[in-house]
């Protein structure tokens, strides 16, 4: 549903959804049971209330950050692993000028089709949910083969030859690692704890009473408004390859790659 959601709608959408809908459906919760049961203006329970909504806001407010700071530090995990990614093809390819004409050209094929396939077919298939390694691993195993088969002539090769290994072995590592982070989200028991909380915390503020209505709803509008924010961040920062705030392919396309971008 959060795919859908990311990949469909825009992130101001989201928010006005997310966050509007929250605080619109609080404050007409809040009018319908203030005129249901007109005895909640007299506050004659906000002492229990205010103790059960403090209490019970600072371990959902404490479980909240806790999951977004999570989420995004997995997001920043992401970008590093997809621009370390992108940054050893790039050294591969200028290590490749210190072998012969025909591996480095060879070489040059590989990598070029490896970022082609990392941002066509693979970033579409992360995007939607659905990584696989199939995508590039015929231009992975390729690139292995021409390193494996090529024996260093001098010891100027044999330098830039262990580093171009080192690399496509990063290379290996970091695609793998990147995959994995796209196929994760949030366990179904944050995911009820969270959506759940919010189900919670927001009718309790209706059982605060006071008697100017303005009040009242200006606060429960403020909690809502809060709860929704929060709820927001928790389905864009879920998905770290998906919305309008996800990690960007375009670091294959940069620096020494931006030649195999050249039509």
């Amino acid at each position: 549903m959060s795919l859908w959601l990311l990949n469909y709608f825009s992130t101001f959408t989201l928010a006005l959804v997310t966050v509007g809908g929250t605080v619109l459906l609080a404050v007409v919760g809040s009018l319908l049971l203030r005129r249901r049961h007109p005895t909640l203006a007299d506050g004659e329970h906000n002492d229990m209330v205010g103790v059960t909504l403090g209490m019970f806001g600072a371990i959902y407010g404490i479980i909240l950050a806790f999951v977004i700071v999570t989420l995004w530090t997995n997001l920043a995990q992401a970008q590093t692993i997809v621009a370390s990614e992108a940054t050893d093809a790039a050294l591969i390819t200028r290590d490749a000028a210190a072998f012969p004409a025909s591996v480095q050209t060879r070489l040059d094929g590989t990598v070029s089709g490896y970022v082609h396939a990392v941002v066509e077919d693979q970033w579409p298939r992360m995007r939607a949910g659905r990584p696989s390694y199939g995508a590039t691993e015929t231009h992975l195993r390729d690139a292995f083969r021409v390193l494996q088969t090529y024996e260093p002539k001098s010891q100027h090769e044999q330098v830039f030859y262990q580093q171009a290994v080192n690399h496509l072995d990063d290379i290996a590592s970091q695609r793998r690692a990147r995959i994995t982070m796209a196929g994760q989200e949030l366990p179904w028991l944050l995911q009820v704890l969270a959506y759940g909380g919010a189900c919670v915390l927001i009718p309790l503020t209706f059982l605060y009473g006071t008697r100017k209505r303005r009040i009242q709803m200006l606060f429960v509008a403020s909690v809502a408004g809060l709860v929704g924010f929060s709820l927001l961040l928790i389905v864009v920062l879920d998905r770290p390859f998906s919305g309008d705030l996800s990690v960007s392919p375009a670091p294959f396309r940069q620096g020494a790659l931006a030649q195999y971008w050249v039509r």
